[in-house]
């Protein structure tokens, strides 16, 4: 199977180079500078055991109307991107032709490889074959050609399914793939139920990237507990099946962990890592705004979620640090 990357930074970026690791054929998909870093001196993707440069092809998203790969039938495209991107980037992808006939909503495999659970709803409308995977992947994007994976042994564990439920023999030839890039790559038929269980995870990401890692004592500590009880409260009310603390701890064990990299641990979440970059966008309304969602739609008030929402656009707007965001004003 040959595999397409529809965004290198930090996940897209280590599931790339550790598929072409395993002798598979990657291309991946990026903008910008990390677009740049790639087409002139690859892809670094550094990790506890040491760094590994890829020369891979690098290509840009086809709304920009520049070069794409050739699609054949045996492609697989890896959705990557943040969720706030998706809706643009499968608009990009979804009609391009598939050599020997059709396009590419119609006859490959998406995989969505992403925070959150709006994605796999907005590839349906468009793309046949929808498979979602559940994503715990500690990986690290701030520098143009360089991203740096603090999983280990494996470099993170990437659930795999089918969309709306159940997995299929693309699912097992999938994983079997992730696997052999050195992945932990279990197939489940209740992949959703896992990626509703890490989006509640993921609702603390905002809290860190607003606030700083370090300060989680105090309110902070609150706020994160405050966050997730709203979560579970809605998914509860919505009859939205996910899976427990315990139960990914089990899943996980000892088998995977993030260690020091170069002596430094991992600076932060994903939607950290956008503030700090600057990109302009971060995930949250993606995040805390799909428990505001629900809570709007089943009755559930949601007050701290909104205000984390609210925090985050006023971060980007005003361009505010990650981590500095004046907690005292949270709810103003």
């Amino acid at each position: 199977m040959r595999y397409v990357i529809i965004g290198a930074g930090a996940v897209g970026g280590t599931i790339g180079v550790r598929l072409s690791q395993a002798g598979l054929d990657v291309a991946l998909v990026a903008r910008g500078a990390q677009l740049t870093a790639i087409r002139e001196r690859g892809l670094t993707l550094v990790t506890p055991d040491g760094e590994h440069t890829a020369r891979l092809p690098g290509y840009a998203d086809p709304t920009t109307g520049g070069e794409v790969p050739t699609l054949t039938p045996d492609t697989v495209l890896v959705l990557t991107v943040k969720s706030q991107d998706t809706e643009t980037a499968l608009r990009g992808w979804a009609d391009l032709p598939v050599v020997g006939g059709g396009t590419a909503s119609e006859r490959l495999p998406l995989l969505t490889a992403q925070n959150g659970v709006a994605n796999e709803t907005a590839a349906a409308r468009l793309f046949d074959r929808v498979h979602p995977v559940c994503v715990w992947l500690p990986a690290t994007y701030l520098e143009p050609g360089r991203v740096v994976a603090s999983g280990h042994p494996y470099s993170g564990m990437l659930h795999v399914g089918a969309y709306p439920d159940g997995s299929d023999e693309t699912s097992r030839r999938i994983a079997a793939d992730l696997a052999a890039g050195g992945f932990l790559a279990p197939v489940r038929d209740d992949v959703m139920r896992w990626k509703y269980g890490k989006l509640l995870r993921n609702l603390g990401n905002a809290v860190e990237a607003l606030f700083g890692r370090d300060s989680r004592t105090g309110s902070t500590d609150e706020l994160y507990e405050a966050v997730r009880a709203e979560g579970e409260t809605v998914l509860d009310k919505a009859g939205i099946g996910y899976t427990s603390v315990a139960e990914e701890a089990a899943e996980r064990g000892d088998r995977i962990r993030s260690v020091p990299v170069g002596g430094t641990d991992r600076q932060g979440s994903s939607t950290w890592q956008s503030l700090a970059r600057q990109t302009g966008s971060v995930e949250t309304d993606h995040l805390n705004g799909e428990i505001v969602l629900l809570g709007r739609r089943y009755g559930v008030p949601t007050p701290v979620n909104a205000a984390i929402q609210r925090a985050m656009r006023r971060a980007v707007r005003e361009r505010i640090p990650a981590g500095t965001f004046p907690q005292a004003h949270l709810f103003d």
